[in-house]
């Protein structure tokens, strides 16, 4: 197992994407902290885990609560000498113009997922920089590379953790630690759900000419599962990962090619 005794984090960890990559990184030998806002998925999750033989603890945590995240890596710090893997996945979208989107959403959306990310990664980094080593995986989107209609302010966030990432690289470039971001396209989540829903609602479309004009937006024509989102996470979290830093990993069959 290339992950036998590390340990990681994952945001958002509950369901879709976050649950597909905790599971693989247990899988590989990881203890995990699965957060989020809801009880009840993740511990399913952690209880998964540990039916495999792998340490793991359900979490409640709001990412964009300095408080909240203060409390999540005191907990790890209960029960880890250190930390190995930090995953930020947690992420809110919205499906609005954005003329008519509000403020209290637009800095709701900025708050989970940009403002999240900084606060987890800052905690994680003061743990990992004295030990001179990790990894910390942001789970952005192709949204973190083109613009997207009425989606202004979750593209705004994505793109605001690309850079993110990428200044983090920079700074950790000698500490041996990574800093990378995967860049899904439409994978099969609530989020997709929700925009298959969002787009029923205001067309005449069905919702299974939705679904095939999401997957034409890429090339392979498919829209893809969260374990593939999981297969590149693991990848970047392993020694073999120990040269890639600061890049953005797309996996969306070509609907991105950067």
């Amino acid at each position: 197992m290339r992950l036998a005794g590390k340990t990681a984090i994952i945001t958002g960890g509950g369901r879709g994407i976050g649950k597909a990559i905790a599971l693989a990184l247990a899988a590989e030998g990881c203890s995990v902290i699965v957060a989020g806002r809801t009880t009840e998925p993740l511990e399913k999750v952690a209880s998964q885990i540990q039916d495999q033989g792998r340490e793991a603890l359900a979490f409640v945590c709001d990412v964009s609560d300095p408080g909240s995240v203060e409390a999540l890596f005191a907990r790890a710090q209960q029960l880890w000498e250190r930390l190995d893997i930090l995953v930020n996945n947690a992420g809110q979208s919205h499906s609005e113009l954005l003329v008519r989107l509000s403020l209290d959403t637009w800095n709701r959306v900025l708050a989970i997922n940009l403002t999240g990310t900084f606060l987890c990664s800052r905690a994680a980094l003061q743990w990992m920089l004295p030990h001179q080593s990790g990894r910390i995986i942001n789970i952005a989107s192709t949204a973190a590379k083109i613009g997207f209609r009425y989606a202004g302010a979750y593209a705004a966030a994505k793109h605001g953790v690309l850079g993110l990432t990428r200044s983090m690289a920079l700074e950790t470039a000698t500490s041996g630690i990574t800093v990378n971001a995967v860049c899904p396209g439409w994978v099969e989540t609530e989020m997709v759900q929700s925009a298959v829903e969002n787009i029923t609602a205001k067309t005449k479309m069905s919702p299974e000419q939705v679904r095939e004009y999401l997957a034409k937006e890429s090339p392979q024509n498919r829209i893809f599962q969260p374990e593939q989102i999981a297969f590149a996470a693991v990848w970047l979290a392993s020694e073999e990962a120990q040269a890639i830093t600061g890049q953005a990993i797309n996996v969306c069959g070509g609907q991105v090619m950067s």
